[in-house]
């Protein structure tokens, strides 16, 4: 190769210029590179709106009715009944009396309502008026419809765990020992009911057909005192919100093994999953709500962690508008020990501070 020789001055304009073409050239790379990178969406979710609706009693669970545009709150005590709200402006179209409850459904095929009253009050979820008692044991909590077998399930942490009642007509059709504190509940549609069993570190999985306990999947290695569950019942996984860790524990619902476990909040107690984003949801007391993304059936990452007003700790889904709905309310001070080293009391509700927690895009 033939050595080329230069000038001081020329061979410094030469640099400058071989320099200039070289960063262009680059930037011009990385630009393209850019523009054919994949685009990766992440969530964005936000508190939209919070809406004060007041009322007295303690509440646990809420439930949207996404078909008739209906969210249904429980509220328990002397003044307990269920409130139910326009979907979509959130005033109040009725209530409920004498129905103290931890949470109500609806069988959007007979319009059927059940809430989990001590006895269960089975209600007409059009007009609202109570069908009639149902008397079903143990200490109703969780419940869950099953539009594949027409059947509600009333959970009770004592026994019997699962009462099973038609929805046509609100007959007990058989109940289902767990083997444990049960929780929230999930079904495939394809003959199977899973079950969080707090206290067992365990999800029980139950034949819907004969209605019998058919297995567990341990999850214990991975974390305990589970109160969530949802599932993706097209790719066969279920996410376990769970509290001794602090973490939702993935778990293939056929063969029961765990694909992953991804930190949470504090405090959860309840998961949804939306088919329509592919994304798990889990609610904490500690004012958080979790997103987890399943990329594909064997990959999940948390997305976003969403502020959320604090105790907020129970959540339901409106399919309709992919919404998050929780519910909330601001307490004041615990009150001080009745004995020496005692534990505090419980804090009082502020009267008419009440709200639900709107989530969204």
């Amino acid at each position: 190769m033939k050595e080329i020789s230069c000038g001081a001055a020329v061979c410094a304009v030469i640099l400058i210029r071989m320099t200039r073409t070289s960063v262009r050239l680059a930037l011009s790379f990385a630009v393209l590179a850019f523009a054919l990178a994949p685009v990766v969406a992440h969530a964005q979710y936000k508190v939209l709106k919070t809406v004060k609706v007041g009322g007295e009693g303690g509440s646990d669970y809420v439930y949207a009715d996404s078909d008739a545009r209906r969210l249904y709150v429980a509220r328990s005590g002397a003044a307990g009944m269920i409130h139910v709200y326009d979907l979509d402006t959130f005033a109040e179209v009725g209530t409920i009396p004498n129905a103290s409850a931890h949470g109500a459904t609806v069988d959007t095929k007979y319009h059927h309502g059940f809430a989990t009253s001590k006895p269960v009050t089975m209600f007409d979820s059009k007009t609202l008026e109570v069908i009639k008692k149902i008397d079903t044991g143990g200490s109703p909590d969780g419940y869950l419809t099953d539009p594949f077998t027409d059947h509600v399930y009333i959970l009770s942490h004592s026994q019997p765990n699962v009462t099973v009642l038609d929805a046509k007509d609100g007959t007990i059709l058989g109940t289902i020992d767990a083997g444990g504190a049960v929780e929230e509940a999930e079904v495939d549609g394809k003959g199977h009911l899973f079950i969080d069993l707090e206290d067992k570190d365990a999800i029980a999985v139950v034949d819907t057909a004969t209605m019998k306990l058919t297995g567990k999947y341990d999850i214990h290695s991975k974390g305990g005192g589970c109160a969530g569950l949802a599932i993706d019942a097209k790719n066969d996984v279920l996410f376990a919100s769970c509290r001794d860790k602090n973490n939702m524990i993935v778990v293939n619902a056929k063969t029961g093994d765990i694909l992953t476990a991804l930190p949470i909040g504090v405090g959860s107690d309840g998961a949804v999953f939306n088919p329509a984003t592919m994304e798990a949801f889990s609610s904490q007391g500690d004012g958080t709500l979790t997103v987890v993304k399943e990329s594909s059936p064997t990959s999940f990452a948390v997305e976003q962690t969403v502020a959320t007003p604090v105790r907020a700790r129970t959540l339901t889904l409106d399919a309709k508008t992919g919404h998050i709905l929780l519910i909330t309310a601001e307490y004041g001070p615990a009150p001080a020990p009745t004995t020496p080293g005692g534990r505090p009391g419980r804090p009082p509700m502020i009267p008419g501070s009440f709200e639900i927690v709107v989530v969204g895009k």
